[in-house]
């Protein structure tokens, strides 16, 4: 059975969520990325984290960074895992596309229950990854040796793409261009070309498009097919 942690308001699971998913995306912990990410004010974070200071759910540091205690980790895991879990469910078997699954496995991870998780994951056949490549919290998935990110590729050479990190599904606008173009998970390309500005031009399958600078600096991907 899926680990339960301690029942807390909504709100403590989606600022845990936001610390977790930047974390993993090494981008530093401060009150401001977590302002960018909720799309909360200043104020209303700082008031937050004093709150779940006060549950122990986080720590601050001198420097201003958070980090979660081990019961916030638990219960950011936990959100994490019946998120991406959703994902998987609402794509893989009720046919939605990513935009739609994101925001719906948003409101779906706060009321999945540990015998519906279970059932979730027996039903997907034990998932590792959501659909955008990002790994499922007790999973065990290992990201391969050779992973870089896109801006790492030679011009010339093909990838195969690993993964969108949660900092480009935040962004408007990222989830619909990435699966219009067939920029996901699984697929193959070739690097064609950069210009000056840090833009990439690649192609997948017969679909040659450009690729911005700061997504290219994200994007996982290994090289080769």
């Amino acid at each position: 059975m899926p680990y339960e942690p301690t029942e807390h308001h909504p709100a403590f699971e989606e600022y845990s969520e936001a610390i977790f998913e930047l974390a993993e995306d090494g981008v530093p912990v401060i009150q401001a990325r977590i302002s960018e990410r909720l799309e909360v004010s200043r104020p209303a974070v700082s008031e937050m984290i004093r709150r779940m200071e006060r549950e122990d759910l986080v720590s601050v540091g001198g420097n201003g960074e958070i980090t979660l205690t081990n019961e916030g980790a638990e219960l950011a895991t936990t959100i994490v895992r019946r998120h991406r879990l959703a994902e998987c469910f609402l794509t893989d078997v009720l046919g939605l596309n990513w935009t739609d699954a994101h925001s719906e496995a948003g409101r779906w991870e706060h009321v999945i229950s540990p015998v519906v998780e279970a059932a979730m994951l027996q039903a997907l056949g034990d998932p590792q990854t959501c659909p955008h490549g990002n790994p499922i919290p007790g999973s065990g998935y290992k990201e391969p040796e050779s992973a870089v990110v896109l801006s790492q590729i030679d011009a010339g050479d093909t990838f195969t793409v690993l993964r969108i990190p949660e900092e480009l599904e935040w962004e408007t606008g990222q989830l619909e261009f990435l699966e219009s173009t067939g920029l996901m998970p699984g697929r193959t390309g070739v690097m064609l070309s950069f210009a000056p500005d840090g833009t990439a031009t690649i192609e997948v399958g017969d679909n040659p498009f450009g690729v911005g600078g700061p997504t290219a600096d994200r994007i996982v991907v290994t090289p080769g097919v």
